[in-house]
């Protein structure tokens, strides 16, 4: 089985599905009316996030940690037929897109701008993906983004609580109505009114703040998510360690298995360290803010946060890819038939989605043959 033909319905943090988006809403006329792509080759590719890969590395002018991929199946009723593919911001990007893409100039503006701003994020998680495009004005269907209403509640609760300690600092009510409007204008897709007492006591200029603001979202998001995140953690490691493929494994093979495995259970462990390290830092900042009433560490986070968010959305990524793409192919099937070489790549995916960030430009040097276009299976 393909990469593309394992997924099947799935999305993950790391996996956007147009392909299945398309297909479940073909008579939903909001799905038509505001598409994420106007281009409806585009609209039905796959986005993907994944770290750069050295074989990729020669595609861009510089060095990066992770890449958006778009995959465009060859034949969208069998994905085991794989697909071409194209690197947001590789070299000869533009050209790309527009070759497949079959546009007119107004929608490829848009698609490209579409692109380079889902490439700004360091996961594809729906919530931060609809607030980022909320952002920059664009206003896409509901069902590119698998919110239920119960976890929108739930992240309204979480941040109520959490911004109900900031009404006494800021010279408002303690009501609940100050705390909804001040909910609503931190969740909202401009930086409201509401929270300019805010912006005027930390002393920050005004895209400063929006780009603090915005980050600081992601911040509680991922903090809201860690509470009923680590337990399905914790059950699909446990899962990964004990699943036995069907067939007979070679030595090799169940060697490379126990590597991966033992690999994949140590990178989960680190990266869960650095995502509650950089979790702890804003809960530092936000408490000399609301009961020392400093703001001086917290002024220091909302300038720190944006290159905070990015490595913060990458650990926490890679995690919630592994559990989310395992949950949808292995364990939502009771006992699925899974053969060792479909085992192997599924593991090897997971454990390439952990490797280091890149440390700088230079360590990578660009070679003189350019592919803008590639095949993905």
């Amino acid at each position: 089985m393909g990469f593309l033909e394992a997924l099947g319905d799935a999305s993950t943090s790391r996996v956007l599905n147009l392909d299945y988006i398309a297909k479940a809403n073909r008579n939903n006329q909001e799905y038509h009316e505001k598409p994420l792509f106007v281009s409806p080759i585009m609209n039905a590719a796959f986005v993907l996030k994944q770290r750069m890969r050295g074989n990729d590395a020669y595609q861009f002018e510089s060095a990066r940690a992770m890449v958006t991929k778009i995959i465009l199946p060859f034949d969208p009723s069998d994905l085991s037929a794989g697909g071409r593919s194209i690197m947001v911001d590789q070299r000869g990007f533009q050209e790309a897109v527009r070759d497949v893409g079959n546009y007119n100039s107004d929608a490829f503006a848009h698609d490209v701008k579409v692109m380079r701003l889902i490439n700004a994020l360091p996961s594809l998680d729906p919530f931060l993906l609809r607030q980022h495009l909320l952002n920059y004005k664009i206003d896409v269907a509901p069902c590119y983004f698998s919110i239920s209403k119960a976890d929108q509640e739930g992240m309204h609760l979480f941040v109520s609580n959490e911004l109900g300690r900031l009404t006494k600092l800021l010279g408002t009510s303690a009501s609940g109505n100050s705390t909804n409007r001040m909910v609503s204008a931190m969740l909202s897709s401009d930086v409201a009114e509401e929270l300019a007492p805010l912006r005027e006591t930390l002393n920050l200029n005004g895209e400063d703040f929006r780009q603090g603001v915005f980050s600081w979202r992601g911040f509680l998001y991922y903090k809201w998510s860690i509470e009923k995140f680590w337990p399905d953690t914790i059950l699909v490691l446990k899962q990964i360690n004990e699943f036995r493929p069907t067939g007979l494994a070679t030595p090799e093979q169940n060697t490379i298995l126990a590597q991966l495995r033992r690999s994949i259970i140590e990178m989960v462990r680190d990266n869960s360290k650095h995502v509650n390290q950089a979790l702890s830092v804003y809960d530092r900042s936000f408490g000399d803010l609301v009961e020392q009433q400093s703001p001086k560490t917290f002024r220091d986070f909302l300038l720190s946060a944006p290159f905070m968010f990015l490595e913060l959305g990458e650990k926490f990524g890679a995690i919630s890819h592994m559990v989310g793409f395992w949950k949808r192919r292995f364990a939502s099937r009771g006992c699925p038939l899974v053969e060792v070489d479909e085992l192997l790549t599924v593991l090897q995916d997971f454990a390439s989605g952990f490797g280091e960030r890149v440390k700088a430009p230079s360590s990578l040097i660009p070679r003189p043959v350019v592919m803008d276009c590639r095949h993905s299976r």
